[in-house]
């Protein structure tokens, strides 16, 4: 049996922040960064809450890769409040924080209701407004942890792409990567099926036709609001179909070396779609079709594809290569054994369309340097 789950209400456009006047909640926990607080963007979701009527508390210790101490100590203030909703302001460190504080809240204290989680994005990016997946990181043994439950995804995700305008262009680019990483991995997975395809053709089509206009011009609200749809589209692909091999081997890279999770699919992807490239040489040809790229054949279609994904890198800034990050040789190296069980490990390696050894993601990691 082949089945598509898709559990959230999807509200977009510049109306869609008045949902949250509706929610039939009394006290709401609002988990965020303090950028949103710095920027006044708190502001704006407070105010409907306001006119609601909607007690809040405002969690903002939300850091880049949220670690199990932040979740926790947010998971002990939710149930301090006696909140009804979780509600997620911010990129995917806050919407992954906010998930993982109302699972583990449901999970402490069965007698009350699972509480309603509400995801509003500031990034294009992560798709985890959609998703049953969050990532929390073990810092004291330098890993990603991620979590996968259906109590995950959250019931309501307001898309407003004026969240976004102010991401300065290197964010733009490695949320944007993301996205593709995320299309292009739902499109392959082993999982994938004729739903998910539909969600991750289009991400895909978004993201080679947005990206480079959202990147540009921080004012192109149409590019925005299109990256914003692409990237709850292949949210709603992967959290059927799963992912691959450049999902687990960025989530070592962000543990290990703290390399942004964006910035670190980007750079590999180029190489899994090599490696991969015999076993899903049919849906990287239809890739390259569908972005009219040459592709009389599948090989054609396979390097007509890496081509483009490093050329939409360079166009942007970013490395065609791990070396060329933030990274030590000699650390790198000694922690290639460690990566490469961190990937045969990691729950996004069974979406991989070749399922790799241990030998084969040291050649890929050896590769990518």
């Amino acid at each position: 049996m082949t089945q598509f789950y898709g559990k959230t209400k999807i509200c977009y456009g510049e109306d869609a922040l008045e949902t949250l006047e509706r929610l039939p909640i009394k006290q709401a926990f609002i988990v965020t960064d303090p950028f949103m607080v710095k920027t006044g963007f708190i502001d704006r979701l407070i105010s409907h809450l306001d006119l609601g009527g909607i007690r809040h508390r405002v969690f903002d210790g939300v850091e880049p890769d949220p670690s199990l101490e932040t979740v926790t100590k947010g998971t002990h203030l939710y149930m301090q409040d006696h909140a009804e909703a979780v509600i997620a302001l911010g990129g995917g460190s806050a919407i992954d924080a906010a998930k993982a504080i109302a699972f583990f809240a449901s999970k402490v204290d069965t007698s009350r209701p699972r509480p309603i989680l509400v995801a509003i994005p500031t990034t294009s990016g992560t798709g985890s407004e959609v998703t049953a997946i969050s990532v929390v990181t073990d810092k004291v043994n330098e890993v990603k942890i991620p979590l996968n439950d259906e109590q995950l995804i959250p019931d309501l995700a307001i898309l407003d792409a004026r969240f976004t305008r102010t991401l300065p262009p290197s964010v733009t680019s490695v949320t944007g990567m993301d996205v593709l990483t995320h299309a292009i991995e739902a499109y392959t997975s082993r999982k994938a099926n004729a739903f998910t395809s539909i969600y991750a053709e289009y991400a895909i089509r978004y993201v080679f036709e947005y990206l480079p206009r959202a990147y540009r011009c921080s004012d192109d609200m149409e590019a925005r609001e299109k990256m914003l749809l692409a990237s709850c589209m292949a949210g709603m692909a992967f959290n059927n179909s799963g992912l691959g091999i450049t999902h687990s081997i960025a989530h070592s890279l962000g543990g290990i070396f703290h390399v942004p999770h964006g910035l670190a699919n980007a750079v590999v992807l180029p190489f899994v779609i090599q490696f991969n490239s015999f076993d899903a040489a049919v849906q990287y040809r239809e890739i390259a079709q569908m972005l009219s790229l040459p592709a009389g054949s599948v090989g054609e279609g396979t390097q007509s594809l890496i081509k483009a994904v490093r050329e939409l890198n360079e166009s942007m800034g970013i490395p065609n290569r791990i070396g060329a990050l933030k990274i030590e040789e000699s650390a790198y190296r000694q922690h290639a054994d460690v990566i490469a069980r961190n990937v045969l490990d990691d729950i996004c390696t069974a979406g991989n369309p070749r399922m790799p050894s241990r030998a084969d993601i040291r050649m890929l990691l050896e590769q990518a340097w």
